[in-house]
């Protein structure tokens, strides 16, 4: 809908002129709900996990209220990963996609189905992973959120990205439900010897002891 309508004509419809807004997520959820039909279909029983995506938060804060967003979004989003789940031809986890500071939404989201979350932005407001896997463990998969991927990965000294490796397999591997990711995909300016102190550090501290 963002890409529709522009940025800032959505977040205005969204405000002034709700039925409009409604209508136009609701098209867009049927074509979604379309193409999940399809997909599925062909997939049969191969597959574990659908992908879905919806930016909701900056590096600060939601981008819209959570109000805003129980009102609007999470009714579609319930429909949509009901929808997905009970058409497909087996059990399928829901991996959902957001950046940024959503903490303040990852109750709902937990009841609207989501079963994995990516990518798990360490660095933006309210995304301590120790309080993360403390109050949404028990429900979420963590996909990603083993190393931060602004700063300490492309700046950081190789020990500095192995402390950091370190902590968040501490953080989010007890009991399972962590999956190790970098943050962000590797860009062009992250050292080679970043990368190779990763991976060594997720050799030495990323095997599973539950």
């Amino acid at each position: 809908a963002l890409w529709m309508r522009g940025f800032e004509n959505f977040y205005c419809d969204m405000v002034a002129n709700q039925p409009f807004a409604e209508a136009l997520l609701d098209l867009i959820m049927e074509v979604k709900m379309k193409y999940w039909a399809r997909a599925l279909e062909l997939l049969g029983p191969n597959v574990m996990m659908v992908s879905e995506a919806d930016d909701l938060a900056s590096q600060n804060r939601c981008l819209v209220s959570p109000d805003l967003y129980r009102k609007l979004i999470k009714p579609r989003h319930t429909k949509l990963f009901s929808f997905i789940k009970k058409h497909a031809q087996v059990p399928v986890k829901i991996f959902y996609h957001s950046c940024g500071a959503i903490s303040p939404l990852l109750p709902d989201l937990i009841e609207s189905g989501i079963d994995i979350l990516n990518p798990v932005q360490v660095s933006a407001a309210g995304m301590d992973t120790k309080e993360l896997k403390k109050n949404f463990g028990k429900d979420l998969t963590f996909y990603g959120g083993g190393v931060d991927t602004q700063r300490v990965l492309p700046h950081g000294t190789p020990q500095e990205v192995r402390d950091e490796v370190k902590r968040r397999i501490d953080d989010l591997a007890p009991g399972g439900g962590f999956i190790f990711n970098t943050v962000h995909n590797i860009q062009a300016d992250v050292p080679p010897e970043n990368i190779m102190a990763m991976w060594e550090a997720l050799r030495e501290f990323g095997i599973y002891r539950g």
